[in-house]
């Protein structure tokens, strides 16, 4: 099975994502009880990397209207850093849509020809899980072959780790064990940052609903007092 995830409304963007941070955590935890080692990968600087031609052509080959193309081409080509057909505006929300339609490229290489049964991408992000630790070694090169031929990207050398579920596998802003997870320790400092300052009462549900998705009793309890004092 393999999973894809991408933000989807520009007004909801923060929602959504967590949201579906939550849902592909939940699915992330489910692989690794049977499948105890993962291979993370990064796209090194995905956006801006977005190759408008190769775009297009993905596009058209599942839109036959003329005038639908044509309009789809002058919102790409609207965004021509130092003139060079390459790349789309981070945070917008056709930029959201375009890159899962780019990386769903890679989703069928993934599926198709490396035969991967555990598989999950959230925007740029991806996990490969398995049992067999050579086998995702192997698969390494491939990624970065494909990646560079079909897409014009590159892997983020930095962010490219190999972890067993018995030492956490942190993806999506939680580590996760083989039957439970802890939100990570950046988004935690970053969660109780923004909660010192008043905030509206949706900001706090929305964290409310994030830590619900996992093990984390003590910093719900942090966050409604937090929100008692700000009344």
């Amino acid at each position: 099975m393999w999973l894809a995830y991408v933000c989807r409304s520009v007004n909801r963007r923060l929602m959504t994502a967590r949201i579906a941070s939550a849902q592909g955590a939940r699915a992330l935890r489910c692989r690794i009880r049977f499948s105890p080692r993962e291979l993370q990968c990064d796209i090194r600087k995905c956006f801006a990397s977005i190759d408008h031609e190769i775009l297009c052509a993905i596009l058209v080959r599942h839109i036959s209207c003329p005038r639908i193309m044509r309009t789809i081409r002058s919102v790409i080509d609207s965004f021509l850093p130092g003139g060079r057909a390459r790349g789309i505006p981070l945070g917008n929300l056709t930029s959201q849509l375009f890159v899962n339609v780019y990386l769903h490229e890679f989703d069928m290489f993934v599926q198709r020809t490396l035969r991967c049964e555990r598989y999950i991408r959230y925007a740029d992000d991806m996990a490969i899980i398995s049992h067999d630790r050579r086998w995702l070694i192997s698969l390494v090169p491939r990624v970065r072959t494909f990646l560079g031929s079909a897409l014009k990207l590159q892997l983020h050398s930095d962010k490219l780790t190999l972890r067993t579920a018995a030492s956490g596998i942190d993806f999506l802003g939680w580590v996760h064990f083989p039957h439970h997870r802890v939100l990570r320790t950046s988004t935690k400092r970053r969660m109780f940052r923004a909660l010192q300052r008043p905030v509206a009462p949706s900001v706090t549900a929305s964290y409310l609903g994030l830590l619900g998705h996992g093990n984390a009793f003590h910093l719900e309890q942090s966050v409604r007092e937090l929100a008692i004092l700000d009344e």
